[in-house]
């Protein structure tokens, strides 16, 4: 029977109903449970860190460290010693194109539009001349190329960065020119009428001291760095996938298309900056090669002029007065800031490719 909510067994013992009126919704309200606390990554937490391991770690953060601030010292000391000459520069600095004049420190005339156009035009086209023959050299070397030829080949193009920049200039204008002339002719009088990038420079085209020839040597300087950078990036494409795409019926050619490219994708862009990187600061091999010249830049192939790095290094003997080497320290601090912004918007890319891969 059921008394007050108290129900006597056949044996005697008293068991408790619950009042359905009091019951509420009938849900059932559990406890939360707590979050596992995460376990620290710090080894100190949980014992006593070697000496090795906090000698290391002091090595790592002082490199680190180092590396911050030598790069910033060397950004203090341009900005420094350019201060002074860029007080007696009668010109707008950025916006002047003419001949440098520093005979006379009192009332110098220099400025870097020339030189931040022919820098940027050059390594620009040889980097878009680098770039697709990289890829291509990767990509077989990767996914074609049997094991025998892998080795030997990978030699012969890391081989190429081994190579003085100043063999390279002495090959590029007695051996290349000469070799590419009638290629360089035909574009100019072919296409030169009506696209500005063939159309006559301030160069003579024949002889072969342009941007034309210069930009194809600085191409085979930059090509191992960004060969070798997309290669490694390429050989780390997980198995799996390529696996996986082979099971489905995919070719060699689709498996690299859906996913040897993807994967590797950002590594081949910054094989690409870094290579932008080493073409902004080649300096002996577009000396040799670069005619000078005091006509103005045209953005055209057969164009001469000089780069930063080679106008830096053909004024040497100026060094000796503080005012005409801070006009060209003037130049390297333009130069040295143009390479972080590459670098950043290199990281930038690489960084937006990785998420919209994850």
């Amino acid at each position: 029977m059921t008394f007050n909510g108290i129900e006597k067994g056949s044996d005697g013992t008293s068991v408790t109903i619950p009042n359905p009126a009091q019951s509420g919704s009938g849900e059932a309200l559990a406890a939360p449970h707590p979050e596992p606390t995460p376990l620290s990554t710090d080894p100190s937490r949980y014992g006593t860190v070697r000496l090795g391991d906090r000698i290391f770690r002091g090595l790592a953060e002082g490199s680190g460290v180092l590396i911050v601030v030598i790069i910033a010292a060397i950004g203090f000391f341009l900005l420094w010693r350019a201060i002074p000459a860029l007080a007696r520069n009668e010109q707008n600095f950025f916006l002047y194109s003419g001949n440098w004049i520093t005979t006379d420190t009192s009332a110098m005339q220099f400025g870097i539009l020339d030189l931040l156009q022919v820098t940027v035009f050059v390594s620009v086209f040889a980097l878009l001349l680098a770039m697709p023959i990289a890829l291509g050299i990767a990509i077989y070397l990767t996914n074609y190329a049997p094991n025998r030829v892998v080795g030997p080949l990978s030699y012969m193009v890391d081989l190429l960065a081994a190579v003085p920049s100043i063999i390279y200039g002495v090959w590029g204008l007695y051996v290349l020119a000469p070799v590419i002339r009638p290629l360089a002719l035909w574009l100019n009088e072919t296409l030169g009428g009506w696209l500005f990038l063939f159309s006559t420079g301030n160069a003579s085209v024949a002889g072969g001291g342009t941007i034309f020839t210069a930009g194809i040597v600085l191409a085979v300087m930059i090509l191992p760095i960004i060969t070798a950078v997309t290669r490694e990036v390429f050989v780390q494409t997980p198995r799996g996938q390529i696996e996986a795409a082979l099971a489905l019926g995919a070719t060699r050619w689709e498996v690299v298309r859906t996913t040897v490219l993807p994967f590797g994708m950002s590594g081949y862009i910054s094989g690409a900056m870094l290579g932008l990187g080493r073409a902004l600061g080649e300096t002996i091999a577009l000396l040799i090669i670069l005619r000078g010249t005091q006509q103005a830049f045209g953005w055209s192939l057969f164009d001469a002029g000089y780069t930063f790095a080679s106008k830096i290094a053909s004024a040497a003997s100026e060094f000796n007065d503080q005012y005409k080497a801070g006009a060209y320290i003037a130049a390297g601090l333009v130069l040295f800031i143009l390479t972080f912004v590459v670098n950043s918007l290199a990281r930038a890319a690489v960084s937006g490719k990785d998420r919209s891969a994850s």
